[in-house]
């Protein structure tokens, strides 16, 4: 009896894996790194030049403008690195910290003016040192050519801002002694200074007189010792201190 003919039978493949390809595991824990880093990064980058992006947006198109504010209207405010730390703010430290950072990123924008001007959050309110001889020759009292291009910044800040600006005259330990010409000492010539700072801010800008203050300290308040020529220079400034007008200060 003839066989029955022999069929070779296909090779029975193994029933596929569930789930993804092995490779998809590897891929997954490469994104997944690289995500991790990319998020470690931006934890460390520094976003405050954003803020003040998003702050100098408030001023802009008043720069320049006069305004008429109620007395009880004060700069609007974005939160700050310390809010976001979880450090509670009253209206007064609010309105302070917004001016002030407002202030740096107007002295940022404008390079000829980041060499001379220094711009600090104070116990009072916001304070901008200005170096005199970015105002005034050494030994005298009256304003360069080149003053009006930084006093303009402080009237824009003054018609945005219902805040009041005390002026404050110093010099070093040197400058003004002699007792000869206008200014017979580091008094005269430093109150003339503020004088003549203020006297433009009225004149020129039209900001009520009542909001403004000149005083001159001479030598007598120091950022530095008086012991080298640089520190001399340091020394020799006007401040503007910006405060709420139910505050006094000097």
């Amino acid at each position: 009896m003839a066989g029955a003919p022999y069929v070779k039978k296909p090779p029975v493949e193994p029933p596929p894996e569930e789930g993804l390809p092995p490779w998809m595991a590897t891929f997954a824990d490469m994104v997944t790194l690289l995500l991790c880093f990319f998020v470690l990064l931006l934890s460390f980058a520094n976003m405050d030049i954003m803020n003040f992006r998003t702050l100098m947006g408030s001023i802009q198109n008043a720069f320049g403008v006069q305004t008429e504010r109620p007395e009880a209207t004060f700069a609007a405010y974005s939160p700050t690195r310390l809010e976001r730390q979880g450090v509670k703010l009253d209206s007064d430290q609010k309105a302070v910290l917004d001016l002030t950072m407002q202030l740096r990123a107007l002295m940022e924008n404008q390079e000829e003016l980041k060499r001379s001007v220094g711009v600090s959050a104070e116990r009072e309110g916001a304070l901008v040192r200005v170096e005199s001889a970015a105002l005034f020759k050494p030994g005298e009292a009256a304003l360069t050519a080149d003053a009006p291009k930084l006093l303009d910044n402080v009237l824009k800040v003054l018609r945005e801002y219902n805040f009041n600006c005390v002026i404050r005259g110093h010099t070093d330990d040197q400058e003004g002694k002699g007792g000869s010409g206008p200014y017979p000492s580091a008094w005269e010539l430093s109150a003339a200074r503020a004088a003549a700072a203020l006297h433009y801010l009225v004149e020129t800008g039209g900001i009520d007189p009542r909001r403004m203050k000149a005083v001159g300290y001479a030598d007598t308040r120091p950022l530095v010792p008086n012991d080298r020529p640089e520190d001399r220079a340091r020394n020799r400034r006007v401040e503007f201190m910006f405060h709420r007008p139910d505050t006094e200060t000097w």
